[in-house]
């Protein structure tokens, strides 16, 4: 399993993200062009000194991205508000969970482009979480159900 974001606003967030990928040994992608320059410094205040130890690769386009996860023939799982699919009825494997832009999610072509497209089931009249939140709720599930069918 891998986490991808694409073309990420905050740089606070994909700091926290990263740290994430770091602590729970996740390989993480980051989808360019971001809302701030993807620099160490930028991520240093969340990643803290975490940085040095999560698996990076940057992808400058969509296209690029596409292109990488297709050749490695990996199931791309899109985490979207447009879904219906609950993320904990979907059975993870050798996916790249992608999530979208903080202030305009992925655009049709992405969202097509995906292999599957879940949802975290909210409270009616809520829009939507952090992503930071997200992506600490999807990987979790997903690591949860990987420990559970090794056995």
């Amino acid at each position: 399993m891998q986490l991808a974001l694409y073309e990420p606003d905050i740089a606070q967030n994909t700091g926290t993200i990263l740290r994430l990928c770091a602590c729970l040994g996740v390989a993480a992608h980051i989808i360019e062009p971001a809302g701030f320059p993807v620099t160490d410094r930028a991520f240093r205040r969340a990643g803290m000194d975490y940085l040095d130890q999560v698996t990076l690769r940057r992808h400058v386009s969509w296209t690029g991205f596409d292109a990488w996860r297709r050749a490695g023939k990996l199931r791309l799982v899109l985490f979207t508000t447009r879904a219906t699919t609950s993320y904990l009825d979907h059975r993870y494997g050798d996916d790249v969970l992608l999530f979208g832009r903080e202030s305009s999610g992925v655009p049709d072509a992405v969202h097509a482009a995906a292999d599957a497209r879940l949802t975290i089931p909210m409270r009616p009249g809520l829009r939507s979480l952090n992503v930071a939140m997200a992506c600490a709720m999807a990987v979790g599930e997903a690591l949860r159900q990987a420990a559970g069918s090794s056995g």
